[in-house]
């Protein structure tokens, strides 16, 4: 999708448009249109009938998209989206060029910002946010984000206590608009609970577990294919967007985590890729890999061909994100009929200490606006009617998500709209979980909820066993069932760094990030000792890893 690592979440996309979306990217399940919030205490300023008249016009810049498709004589240039805005809040959406896709946005922003010819309101990356501000190119949005952003907007985007909108701000001075979205995503452990009983194994609750049930898998061959592994792990599993057969849970089993700023207990920050709780991670990776409980060939495998172990009853075991089961049931439900049974685990522990979750701040793209723009309180209103829309719309809205007319048929109409921001916070493993089991519709609060808890009840009643998936994620027992515990304990460790890249960052980044991966992969593929790992974190240090950790902890100091 365009944005892959935030899109919003749209909970009534096509089982298909999930599956994919799922494959591509963890972020896409993260940020898709939610429709989340309860109705709000304090809802937009009403719009006038002068101010409706009173049209004003803001320009962007966007991406066309593989899932965005029109209606018969509508385009970006003229659509019922851009019409809607018009008529509902006297906005017109002009955009200044339209990119063929994602990547070409990229460039093409690239080259606008470079040439000084931006649009009136974009979005960009933080490092461009930066670059932006220091060129005094982008407006200063405290005042006019003060004025024109309503009391639930201002609400809506200090849920998590401010720390996304810190993230926009220099110097006092609010230069962007987060294009947020949950950070409080986790992983879980997916495991094939037909094979368990079928091997009269228990459930997993420590690694020492997990290894056990990976060995007996490899060597009883529960789904008698004659080829069997133990964990599903492909091609780049340390990646953030690898959100099924990645290893960034099984690292923070082993309290290691990826690419993390966290604390040192001396008051300053360390990079989590060179902690020893990381070779003691690729350790166990490495015997397992020699037991071959992992494939061979993961090394160069993308997620689709190694999940294919996982369809055709090769490996029962995969970490992954929340939404994992709308890539399982591809294996799990044939002909209408469930042929695999999956549980979802929280992640196990190596020792006696909890497992924490790694996450996100849960923003890496920000809306700016122009220094040139004439009319920025068009672009706050934008931004008001989005969050009153996406999540509590009326009958006559669901223009915005359909178009004009108001029905359902895989067009993906939401993407026109040019600003959205998603829910920093839900509470759909307190409400759905419940509700699910008790066929209790009054305690279901928003529209995401209730098109789940409607899915999740065809498979519940039989009439739609595809939504196999949906109970697994939202069910009694399903992904989102462990988050409130996770919540209450702080199982999680959050990213401490969410300043802009720094200069050794942007400029090293990259190639710290391909050392790690080629050290790590030749000691999980036993090509070397996992001593290896040492040398490795000397070479970091000297290739800008000391001069990075040098600057994160300047700007810790100062935003503590």
């Amino acid at each position: 999708m365009r944005r892959t690592r935030k899109s919003l979440i749209v909970f009534a996309l096509t089982l298909s448009l999930a599956i994919t979306a799922c494959s591509n990217t963890t972020k896409e399940a993260e940020k898709k249109p939610t429709d989340a919030t309860p109705a709000p205490t304090t809802t937009t300023t009403p719009t006038t009938a002068s101010e409706k008249s009173e049209v004003v016009e803001v320009s962007t810049v966007t991406a066309s998209d593989q899932y965005l498709k029109f209606d018969p004589g509508e385009s970006f240039e003229k659509n019922a989206v851009y019409d809607a805005y018009m008529k509902d809040i006297g906005v017109k959406i002009t955009n200044k060029w339209i990119s063929a896709d994602d990547v070409q946005f990229k460039e093409k922003l690239k080259m606008s910002i470079a040439s000084n010819d931006i649009p009136d309101f974009m979005r960009v990356n933080a490092t461009q946010l930066k670059e932006l501000t220091e060129a005094d190119m982008i407006m200063n949005l405290k005042d006019v984000y003060d004025k024109y952003a309503t009391d639930e907007t201002k609400k809506f985007l200090m849920m998590d206590g401010g720390l996304q909108m810190k993230t926009a701000t220099f110097d006092n001075k609010l230069m962007g608009i987060p294009s947020s979205y949950n950070p409080y995503q986790y992983q879980f452990l997916f495991i094939r609970t037909d094979w368990l009983k079928k091997l009269n194994l228990p459930e997993p609750k420590t690694m020492a577990d997990l290894l056990t049930i990976a060995e007996a898998f490899k060597t009883k061959d529960p789904g008698g294919t004659g080829k069997p592994y133990g964990i599903a792990v492909s091609k780049d599993p340390f990646n953030r967007d690898t959100g099924v057969t990645g290893l960034r849970a099984f690292l923070n089993s082993y309290h290691a985590y990826e690419n993390n700023w966290m604390e040192d207990g001396k008051g300053g920050l360390v990079n989590s890729d060179i902690q020893p709780q990381v070779k003691e991670a690729l350790k166990g990776l490495q015997d397992m890999f020699k037991k071959g409980l992992i494939d061979p060939e993961f090394a160069v495998k993308d997620i689709e061909k190694e999940a294919e172990l996982l369809y055709n009853n090769n490996i029962g075991i995969v970490y992954g994100a929340s939404w994992v089961p709308a890539q399982l049931v591809k294996g799990a439900v044939k002909d209408g009929k469930v042929v695999q049974e999956w549980g979802v685990f929280p992640i196990p522990s190596v020792d006696s200490n909890p497992a924490l979750s790694q996450i996100g701040i849960g923003v890496d793209e920000y809306y700016v606006i122009s220094k040139k723009a004439k009319h920025p309180e068009g672009v706050i209103k934008l931004l008001n009617h989005w969050i009153v829309v996406d999540n509590h719309p009326t009958p006559e809205q669901k223009v915005y998500e359909y178009g004009k007319d108001l029905k359902e048929k895989g067009n993906n109409y939401w993407l026109l709209s040019p600003l959205r921001v998603g829910k920093q916070k839900d509470n759909n493993g307190d409400i759905l979980p419940k509700a699910i089991e008790t066929k209790n519709t009054s305690i279901l609060e928003t529209k995401e909820q209730k098109t789940r808890y409607e899915r999740a009840m065809k498979y519940v009643d039989g009439s739609d066993k595809n939504m196999w998936w949906e109970y697994l994620i939202s069910g009694p027992k399903g992904a989102f069932s462990h988050v409130p515990a996770i919540q209450q304990n702080k199982q999680y460790l959050q990213n401490k760094f969410y300043g802009a890249p720094t200069p050794t960052m942007a400029e090293r980044q990259e190639i710290l990030t391909k050392k790690r991966d080629e050290i790590f992969f030749k000691i999980i593929m036993n090509q070397v000792s996992v001593d290896e790992f040492d040398k490795f974190v000397e070479e970091w240090k000297k290739l800008g890893g000391d001069k990075m950790t040098k600057e994160v902890n300047e700007w810790y100091a100062t935003h503590k």
